[in-house]
Parts: structure tokens; C-alpha cells; sequence
């Protein structure tokens, strides 16, 4: 009998629309290799996703800015072709949080797990959760959410400078604003600057206190709790390279043992009553080597298939094994597997891996999405060369009327997307 349950297909849906997105490759993968059925609704215009063999087929997503009604109907119409019940994955926040909206819509239709009604928003929401951290006493860096320009550039006494700026959901941030979800911010002007584009961000200015990175201080923890609250697969992971760097995603990691951030984490799930996939980062305060929860991300993390055990049970598998009413295997933790983005970190990818290694694009029964990453990514390196170069000229030109030099592109530390 195969682990999982063939006769129930998965439905994969990500709205946010980023082709590198390695998360969604796995999460075909691993459902994929184990022969169930996948669909995927996102967009896959010059994506590598769409050109994985273990895709059955690919589905058009809902408008970017879609309301509750047109994310509905779009996943209404893939269950209406499939004609039978699906696991159904969201793989960003917008998606956890609009699914978790639309949760009567869409059963019976799809297999949901049963989390308190609200609580993916609640914690994907960067105000939100600081309530949340609160009220589970669970460290969390020192925030405010200003009400006023004035509180906005006072921030920088209380919290000091650089201090963290990051909207409370950034999922509602507009295409082409130029508005990132975290920046550092190393002025009071800075701040009152940004205060001033609330109504276009859609959502609050979050100032947080700075935690510096460092060795060993960045760690991140997947699982899955089931149907009964108990937390089964997934694991802790140390960041050990970044994109970019010194904060942002794992470009880097290996799965590694942290017994007092595993019982944080396990501590935060059993009070809120969590139910399904989860991915929390953490982070070590130099100064008194407390571990405080940056993000809780209610879905699969972008690396979530650094913890395949010994079973071959990942978070995803684990959801679908859980709704299906399968059992889920006890497999042993490859502590020392390592986990490598190509394109952030090539040369970490051509070294030893004594512990085992899974590669975001690369796969040996998957060759396609591989390519298409790099062809992807070749034409997005040079676009941003061209940019920088032209506005490395335009700064030095001289201004006409009605004309000013380009914006300079961010630091790496102002594209973090967590700090």
C-alpha cells in the first residue's frame, strides 16, 4: 500500500506571484513522488513550477488584489473538474489567511485542518502577533505600533536606531510601490517617511527593536500539529547563509538540535490550539541569549524540505497522510542535512554535504524546473545590472526639469524580510 492516500488529489494555491519560489517545487515534489495528484493555482507565466513532471496540471489564479469572493470561485472551479475532495495547501500568507476566511465555502470540497477560526491571521499579522507573544509569554523583540507621524520618528528613542519598519501585512502591499515588507531604518526621517504611506501600504507600521544577526543566533522551526495538537514532522534548522545577507530567507541551513528553542516552539503551538502546517523563525539576542519569535507563518516554509526524515515524512505529507486518515510513519531526524538555494548560495552547493543535502531547484527526477530557474534567473540578474548601471549614470547626469536620478536599489540589510 503506498503512504499516502492516491485517491486524494492536492491543490497547491499561491497567490503572491514570485517564479522563485522553491517552496512550491517541493511541495510538488514530495507530493508528486509519492503518487498523489497535483494541481497547482498560481501563476505560472515563465515560472519554473509549471514545467515539473510531477505536475498534473496548473490552474489560473486569482486576480493580484482578488476579494474573498473571486479567491473562492477560483478555487471552486479547480474542485468542480477534479469532482472529489482535495488537500488543499496554501503556500503564502495571503492564501493561509484568505483560505482560513473561506473555510465554510470550501468544505466539503477540500480537506482543511481544524485550527481556531482567525488564527492565521492573528499570526501572520506582524501587530497581531506581538499580542500573541504576550499573552503565551513568548519572547519577542521590544515593538510599537505608531498611531501619528510624531510616534513614528519618536520610535528611534525607545527602540534606538537602526530600529526594524515592517507593515503588519505585507501581503496587501500594491504592485510597483516600491514598498518592501521589512527595512531598516537608520533615521527618524526614515520613519515618519514611511509612517506617511500607511494608507498605501493597506495595513500598520510595525517599529521593532533591532536584534543584531550573528553565528548561530538565526534558527527556524517547521511542523505539523494534527489533529490531536501533537507536533509530528518537520524540525529546527540554523540559517547558516542568507539572502539576503545577514537576514531574509535560507539560503543556507542544516537541520540541527536546539532542545530550548524546539520546547519555545512547542510551548506557542499547545497554548494557541494550532492546528496544521507552520513555520516559526527565531532569533538569539546577544546580549542575554533569549530566543524571541520574529515571524509565524502559517503554512510551509520556502525550505520545509530540509526536514524529509528517515520515513520520507515532511510537513506536507504529513498534512495530507492527517486529513486523509492515514497514519503517519516514525522516521528517525537526519540531524546535519543541509539545505541549499542555488541561485542565492551556487558555490555552497558544489561543496561536500557529509550529512546529506536537498537542493531548492536541482533534482536528478526532475530536471526541468531546474533549467528554467537559471534561464529565469540569468535574465533577472542582468535586468538588475542594467538598472544599476543606469541609475549609477543618471545620479551623475545632470538633473532636467521634471526628471531626477533613478532610486538607488536597496541595501541587503533594507531587503531583509525579517530582522
Amino acid at each position: 500500500m503506498p503512504l499516502l492516500d492516491t485517491r486524494v488529489p492536492a491543490v497547491l494555491l499561491r497567490i503572491d506571484r514570485d517564479p522563485f519560489h522553491h517552496g512550491t517545487l517541493g511541495a510538488v515534489r514530495s507530493l508528486g513522488r509519492a503518487g498523489v495528484e497535483v494541481h497547482v493555482v498560481a501563476d505560472s507565466t515563465g515560472g519554473p513550477v509549471r514545467r515539473s513532471r510531477f505536475v498534473r496540471q496548473m490552474h489560473p489564479p486569482p486576480p493580484p488584489g482578488a476579494s474573498p469572493g473571486e479567491i473562492s470561485r477560483a478555487l471552486l472551479r479547480v474542485a468542480g473538474r477534479l469532482g472529489r475532495p482535495a488537500v488543499l495547501v496554501p503556500m503564502d500568507d495571503a492564501s493561509a489567511v484568505a483560505v482560513d476566511r473561506l473555510r465554510d465555502e470550501l468544505t466539503p470540497a477540500y480537506l482543511l485542518p481544524a485550527t481556531p477560526r482567525g488564527l492565521p491571521e492573528r499570526v501572520a499579522d506582524k501587530a497581531e502577533l506581538v499580542t500573541v507573544c504576550a499573552s503565551v509569554d513568548v519572547p519577542h523583540p521590544v515593538t510599537l505600533v505608531p498611531d501619528s507621524p510624531a510616534q513614528a520618528t519618536g520610535a528611534a528613542w525607545r527602540l534606538g536606531l537602526p530600529m526594524v519598519a515592517k507593515w503588519s501585512r505585507p501581503w496587501l502591499l500594491p504592485a510597483g510601490s516600491g514598498l518592501r515588507g521589512t527595512v531598516l531604518v537608520r533615521s527618524t526621517r526614515q520613519a515618519g517617511e514611511l509612517y506617511a504611506r500607511s494608507a498605501e501600504a493597506g495595513s500598520r507600521l510595525v517599529l521593532q527593536a533591532y536584534l543584531p544577526p550573528g553565528p548561530h543566533r538565526d534558527w527556524f522551526f517547521h511542523g505539523y500539529a494534527d489533529r490531536s495538537g501533537a507536533v509530528r514532522a518537520g524540525g529546527l534548522g540554523s540559517k547558516q547563509q542568507a539572502w539576503p545577507r545577514g537576514a531574509g530567507l535560507t539560503a543556507v541551513g542544516f537541520w540541527s538540535p536546539n532542545p530550548q528553542v524546539r520546547a519555545l516552539a512547542e510551548r506557542l503551538i499547545g497554548e494557541l490550539g494550532y492546528r496544521g502546517i507552520l513555520d516559526l523563525d527565531f532569533r538569539r539576542c546577544g546580549a542575554t541569549g533569549r530566543y524571541h519569535l520574529l515571524d509565524f507563518n502559517p503554512r510551509p516554509g520556502a525550505q520545509f524540505r530540509l526536514f524529509a526524515d528517515s520515513a520520507g515524512l515532511d510537513v506536507v505529507r504529513a498534512l495530507h497522510l492527517d486529513l486523509t486518515g492515514r497514519p503517519l510513519p516514525h522516521g528517525q531526524a537526519l540531524v546535519g542535512r543541509e539545505f541549499v538555494v542555488e541561485n542565492y548560495a551556487p558555490l555552497a552547493a558544489l561543496r561536500p554535504a557529509p550529512g546529506g543535502r536537498e537542493l531548492a531547484w536541482h533534482a536528478r527526477d526532475d530536471l526541468a524546473p531546474g533549467r528554467a530557474m537559471w534561464a529565469l534567473w540569468i535574465r533577472h540578474a542582468a535586468g538588475r545590472l542594467r538598472r544599476r548601471l543606469g541609475g549609477t549614470a543618471a545620479a551623475q547626469a545632470p538633473v532636467r526639469a521634471g526628471h531626477g536620478p533613478a532610486a538607488p536599489l536597496p541595501t541587503d540589510e533594507e531587503k531583509a524580510s525579517s530582522c
